[in-house]
């Protein structure tokens, strides 16, 4: 910012020790300000430039899918990402496991007065950077004020939209028996990076949230030509969340080994420490995929050579079973089941 005042407006934003004011969400002079001092400096493009009610996209070159996401995760900023990041990642792999290259997004921000001007600049600007690396342009958007006590600081939707090639499917409905369960990395990172630092909870090794943009990771997979049937991001829920989904909707069963499921010391420490299970811990940068028994091994090859893959490995494969079971053999020779959660562990974590 240069300091000068800009024509229209009374003075700049003060974005060191501005708040946000009722005014900022009221359809005049201060939101355009906002919009253009803050919002337009990270997030401009040629589509947002436009400056109408919605954006004239070209062609998408492909059948189009497209994924909503809401964001209301505490706190606001977290190891290894914050609340704006994490609206960019969790809607761009929304679009990715589906196959799809994302190309756009658009996100609405419930903002709460008072909320400090510097904090939503610094969002914004993870925004930006966030998308800029997962190769998405910010197209459209929409900001309103919540009176001061109602909003909690910032929430954030964002919609994505990506082109899907002809004759690829991927769908939950699809895995068969036979077929091997893959995970691209260690579980529960996100959800205990969170919890560590609402706990206050101190390790050797920190415990960073993984969230990332998988579009990358996904390319990779699909460009081997592997038998892929699915793929999908176990974020809330976690792991277990996910294969009972995936169970149900194919009518099949999943035999998982605990001993392959990759987890950090860290994680597990934590898990133990606050009685959690590492398997109904959100992940915000890892997928899920099922694939043919016969391609296995090559894809968990091609996953490891992404650096979003590097922990990959095969952890179960899926059966016949009428009742859509998803059960564990333990690393003590015995086997459980892995059900839905009855309630949310970790609420507000993402």
């Amino acid at each position: 910012m240069s300091g000068t005042v800009k024509p229209g407006y009374a003075r700049p934003l003060d974005l060191k020790h501005g708040r946000v004011e009722m005014s900022h969400g009221g359809g005049g002079r201060a939101m355009a300000q906002l919009i253009a001092e803050l919002f337009t400096r990270h997030l401009g493009n040629e589509y947002l430039a436009q400056g109408n009610d919605g954006a004239v996209l070209p062609p998408a070159g492909g059948r189009l899918v497209v994924g909503t996401d809401c964001h209301v995760v505490s706190p606001l900023f977290f190891p290894g990402g914050d609340i704006g990041s994490l609206a960019v990642h969790g809607t761009v792999n929304d679009v990715a496991v589906m196959g799809a290259a994302p190309l756009y997004l658009t996100a609405g921000f419930i903002l709460e007065e008072g909320f400090p001007l510097a904090d939503l600049a610094r969002i914004v600007g993870s925004m930006a950077e966030a998308a800029n690396r997962a190769g998405v342009r910010l197209v459209a958007g929409d900001t309103k004020v919540v009176e001061q006590g109602k909003g909690d600081g910032l929430f954030i939707t964002t919609t994505g939209v990506g082109a899907l090639p002809a004759g690829l499917t991927l769908s939950g409905d699809l895995a068969r028996p036979g077929d091997a369960v893959l995970i691209s990395g260690t579980i529960g990172d996100h959800g205990m990076a969170i919890m560590s630092r609402r706990e206050n909870l101190a390790f050797d090794a920190p415990i960073l949230s993984d969230s990332a943009a998988l579009n990358g990771l996904t390319a990779a997979m699909l460009a081997t030509g592997a038998e892929l049937r699915l793929m999908r991001d176990p974020t809330r829920g976690g792991l277990a969340a996910t294969l009972n989904e995936i169970a149900h909707q194919s009518g099949v069963g999943i035999h998982l080994d605990e001993a392959a499921i990759p987890v950090k010391p860290e994680v597990e420490a934590a898990c133990e420490l606050l009685g959690l299970d590492p398997l109904n811990i959100a992940n915000e940068g890892k997928l899920v995929a099922v694939c043919a028994e016969s391609d296995a091994e090559r894809l968990v090859a091609a996953m490891r050579a992404h650096p979003l893959g590097r922990a990959a490995a095969r952890i179960g494969r899926v059966v016949e079973d009428g009742r859509h079971f998803v059960q564990m053999q333990t690393r003590f020779g015995g086997r459980r089941m892995v059900d839905w959660l009855a309630g949310e562990q970790l609420p507000r974590i993402c």
